[in-house]
C-alpha cells in the first residue's frame, strides 16, 4: 500500500493512497520533490499561495510585537524547535508575508512632535499626473505615507514635523508648489489614541 508523506509541516501528515484512485501531482510543481521507491513518498515545501497555519500564525504574532527575538525563542515561545521556527520565518519573508525586520522610534524623543493628517486635492487638469504627484511625494522623509482615494479629495498625507511653523514653511515652499494642487486641508492631531503596526491576524482566513 502506497502512502503520502508531507513533512513540509512540523508534524508529518501520512495519507493512504489507496482511498484515491487517481492521484497527480501537476505543474506548478513543489520547490523541492524527493521520492522512494520503497513506497510513494513527497517531501516538500509551501507554495507561495498556501494558508497560514496556527504555528505560522503564532510566529508572526510575536514578531510583530518583539522582530528582535531570535529564532530559539520564537520557537520556545509557540512550540516548536529552533530549526522548524527558523525555517518557517525563511518561508514568510521569501513569500513576502514579512517583508522587513526594523526598529519603531519614539517620535516625540526625536522632536518630532507635530502630527499632521493632510488631505490633497488635484485639479482636473493636475489629475492627469497622478503618477508624478506620486512619484514627487517620495522624495519627501517627512511624508511618511500616502495613500489615493476615492471621493472628492484625492491623497491622504501622514506628515511628522518639529513643530508647527515647520509644517507651515513645509506647506508654502513645498507641498501647495506641486504642481497640480489645487486644495490642502491640513489636520493637526492633538493627541494620540491608539497607534500600532500590528495587524489583526485573527481576522484572516
Amino acid at each position: 500500500m502506497g502512502v503520502l508523506t508531507d513533512t513540509s509541516l512540523d508534524v508529518a501528515q501520512t495519507i493512504d493512497l489507496s482511498r484515491y484512485k487517481n492521484l497527480a501531482i501537476v505543474p506548478p510543481y513543489p520547490k523541492k520533490v524527493t521520492y522512494s521507491c520503497y513506497s510513494t513518498h513527497f517531501t516538500g515545501i509551501f507554495m507561495s499561495n498556501d494558508p497560514l497555519d496556527r504555528f505560522d500564525r503564532a510566529i508572526l504574532e510575536h514578531l510583530q510585537h518583539d522582530a528582535s527575538m531570535s529564532a530559539a525563542e520564537v520557537g520556545e515561545s509557540v512550540g516548536l524547535s529552533q530549526s522548524p521556527c527558523w525555517r518557517r520565518i525563511n518561508r514568510l519573508e521569501s513569500r513576502g508575508v514579512i517583508t522587513r525586520r526594523v526598529a519603531l522610534l519614539d517620535r516625540r524623543k526625536l522632536g518630532l512632535d507635530v502630527l499632521v493628517f493632510a488631505m490633497v486635492k488635484l485639479t482636473a487638469h493636475g489629475r492627469r499626473s497622478l503618477p508624478e504627484f506620486a512619484e514627487t511625494i517620495q522624495r519627501y522623509p517627512q511624508v511618511l505615507e500616502c495613500y489615493t482615494l476615492m471621493g472628492e479629495m484625492d491623497f491622504l498625507l501622514r506628515i511628522v514635523m518639529p513643530d508647527v511653523y515647520a509644517y507651515e514653511r513645509f506647506f508654502f515652499e513645498e507641498l501647495s508648489q506641486f504642481p497640480g494642487v489645487q486644495e490642502v486641508h491640513s489636520n493637526i492631531a492633538l493627541s494620540e489614541i491608539k497607534s500600532t503596526t500590528e495587524l489583526p491576524l485573527d481576522e484572516i482566513q
